[in-house]
């Protein structure tokens, strides 16, 4: 039986197998992007930064094999910025997108990041409040940091260091 959680999203998760994306995955992961982001980053961009040393994309593939959703990590020094998460349409409010956010964290906390922040559209209730049920916390805005249409970003920080100090 599948309900809605607190947040809104499914408790229920879609089984999916998370691996490190690869060039196999660029055509599916660019057209993810065209079908989420007004501004999507294009297949060369995605290239690009699968030879960046200081960020880590990941994909969960669907029982079929196919990408049901991807999400990118670039780390400097202790502190990580989460660039993208994105999710099929039919695939969304399934637990995609915190599976892929779970991996995550668990990378932040074992290599002992001091924080991971990351930016979201103002209006992406769904996002913020899975982050928010993460930790993530609100801590400033980017003024009409997107375009197609103009929104404001929401800046959200999930503050690690105090995790650390207790362990």
């Amino acid at each position: 039986m599948t309900r809605e959680g607190v947040y809104g999203f499914m408790e229920n998760k879609r089984k999916v197998r998370i691996v490190p994306m690869n060039g196999d995955h660029l055509d599916e992961v660019a057209a993810l992007e065209r079908a989420c982001f007004s501004d999507p980053w294009s297949r060369n961009m995605l290239a690009e930064e699968l030879e960046n040393d200081l960020a880590a994309f990941l994909v969960a593939l669907d029982e079929q094999g196919a990408v049901a959703g991807y999400a990118g990590l670039q780390v400097v020094l202790d502190e990580g910025c989460i660039l993208n998460v994105a999710v099929r349409p039919d695939c969304r409010r399934q637990g995609v997108a915190g599976q892929l956010l779970q991996v995550f964290l668990d990378f932040a906390k074992g290599n002992r990041l001091a924080f991971l922040t990351l930016e979201v559209r103002a209006s992406n209730y769904a996002a913020i409040a899975l982050y928010g049920s993460r930790g993530f916390r609100g801590v400033g805005r980017r003024k009409n940091y997107y375009e197609h249409p103009r929104e404001d970003a929401v800046i959200m920080t999930l503050n690690l260091s105090g995790e650390q100090e207790k362990s």
